[in-house]
């Protein structure tokens, strides 16, 4: 062996030695030595895995378990963290945006689990082909639905504005299947309606529920990047109308943006009034106050408010009802809301097709009181948003259930001359003459609602406060934001949380 060859040996020899030497002598407990066997150990599982399975393991099929043992996880942390991957986050940046590439309509699954139209959405490519509520979906561009899930359903009807998309449908007592084709384009997502359409202009809401005592009625259904706009010119025009009182509808609302929660609050709060603040790990967060944004009418802060709640209103919901309540600018009435006052942070992974969903913080309301109800919390720990004294409204299972199908029903919308002579007079019964259904429906919630405000609008003057230094020429729609909406555990939809930590920069939530 020549002297260069055994030189190099002894030297390498000798560097083994002293790396062996270090890693004895460094502490075996430290912080770094212990997040490395975490992933040694991760590494050693999945490798044993994929060798000794009794079956072996395709590529996608080791991307899900990777998948579900990152969520699996999560999810032992709280029920709001997790994992969503590139599929779901499509999906959520999609909706959360509060517009899409589609056709507008909404789809379900028959107790035949066949594909149906349940209402086309007014003024959208299917509604002015001819899709009608009730249609059997029976091809998507020549493709059978028949055992065909909701998620391949709405993949293969969303696409790109423009695109060309035929439908093969079977209308209702109609013998044989119908062609209907039609262009994609952008449809926007309502989360802001009334009870009903206007009887002779489908695409616009009646947002006045009783015209004789001034009382409107506002239902939002979602917090996303476009309901505070939406919701602004509305107020402008209640103001214009002279409302005397305002029936704000948030039930079943999981939650949306906190940006849109602010904005919504703002519309009705004095500026500078507190909205919410949130506190992480360290004890310190943000505060957000009442301010106007652009487009944003008058401020409406003197007339009556009602904000109805059930136990399915979180997150969002519960920011705005809270804050209201503080202020005693609204009175709460129904149910206790669901207690989601956890902040989740949308943390992009692998380039932004994939994210972590992680809890960062909690919110609290104007008061200092808690919003979040924790795994551990008693019915009669503080928690959520209750219904002002005497406003409760406790329903049945039965009450709750005919009042999803009542709601459910009413935002069908079908073409004249389609349906049965009953479903054609329903559409033009007002909210107060409900006399033509067999069994109608009596909404106990809304009731009471109209009860108080009547009361309180007995001879009473609209007080609108104007913000100062309004721009009339600013853009209706809030400035571009990141998008999270909230999750309620057990719930079918992918539905997150926004940051608040997050507001004004451009990162995701």
């Amino acid at each position: 062996m020549s002297r260069w060859n055994l030189a190099w040996l002894l030297g390498i020899t000798a560097v083994n030695c002293l790396a062996l030497a270090i890693l004895q002598s460094a502490p075996t407990q430290g912080p770094l030595q212990t997040k490395h066997e975490n992933y040694r150990l991760m590494v050693e599982a999945i490798e044993e895995v994929q060798a000794k399975y009794v079956k072996p393991l395709s590529k996608d099929r080791m991307r899900e378990l990777f998948e579900d043992m990152l969520n699996l996880g999560l999810e032992q942390l709280d029920p709001h963290s997790g994992f969503i991957n590139a599929e779901e986050y499509k999906h959520f940046m999609k909706t959360s945006r509060g517009k899409f590439g589609g056709v507008g309509i909404k789809i379900g699954l028959d107790r035949a689990r066949q594909l149906y139209v349940e209402s086309p959405i007014v003024g959208t490519p299917a509604y002015e082909a001819g899709v009608e509520a009730g249609d059997l979906i029976i091809k998507i561009d020549g493709i059978s639905t028949e055992n065909m899930s909701m998620k391949r359903a709405v993949d293969l009807i969303q696409g790109d504005p423009g695109q060309i998309i035929t439908l093969t449908v079977l209308h209702e007592n109609a013998e044989k299947p119908v062609d209907i084709s039609m262009k994609r384009a952008e449809i926007l997502i309502d989360s802001v309606m009334g009870d009903q359409r206007m009887f002779d202009n489908m695409k616009e809401w009646d947002f006045m529920m009783d015209k004789k005592h001034g009382i409107a009625y506002i239902r939002i259904t979602q917090f996303t990047e476009t309901t505070a706009g939406d919701l602004a010119k509305i107020v402008e025009q209640l103001q214009k109308d002279q409302v005397k009182g305002l029936i704000l509808d948030l039930r079943t609302n999981p939650g949306g943006l906190l940006r849109s929660a602010v904005e919504v609050s703002s519309l009705f709060l004095p500026e500078g009034k507190r909205i919410v603040s949130t506190k992480g790990r360290d004890g310190r967060g943000d505060t957000y106050d009442a301010k106007r944004f652009p487009g944003a009418p008058a401020a409406v802060v003197d007339i009556p408010i009602t904000i109805l709640l059930n136990r399915y209103s979180a997150s969002a919901s519960e920011i705005v009802a809270a804050a209201l309540q503080d202020h005693a600018r609204a009175v709460i009435i129904g149910e206790r809301s669901y207690g989601k006052g956890s902040v989740q942070n949308i943390i992009p992974l692998e380039n932004g097709t994939t994210a972590l969903k992680l809890t960062t913080a909690s919110y609290w309301r104007p008061s200092e009181k808690n919003i979040h109800r924790f795994r551990d919390s008693k019915e009669k720990d503080e928690w959520g948003v209750k219904p002002n004294q005497g406003f409760e409204v406790e329903l049945t299972d039965k009450e709750r259930a005919a009042y999803y199908k009542f709601r459910r029903e009413r935002d069908v919308v079908r073409k004249a001359g389609s349906g049965s002579e009953a479903d054609q007079r329903w559409l033009l019964v007002p909210w107060n003459i409900d006399v033509l259904r067999p069994e109608p429906f009596k909404d106990r919630v809304v009731e009471k609602a109209l009860d108080y405000l009547r009361e309180k609008t007995k001879d009473t003057k609209v007080g609108l406060v104007p913000l100062p230094n309004r721009d009339r020429t600013a853009a209706q729609t809030p400035t571009a934001q990141p998008l999270v909406r909230d999750a309620l555990p057990g719930r079918a939809a992918l539905e997150f949380r926004a940051s608040p930590g997050l507001i004004g920069r451009d990162e995701l939530r």
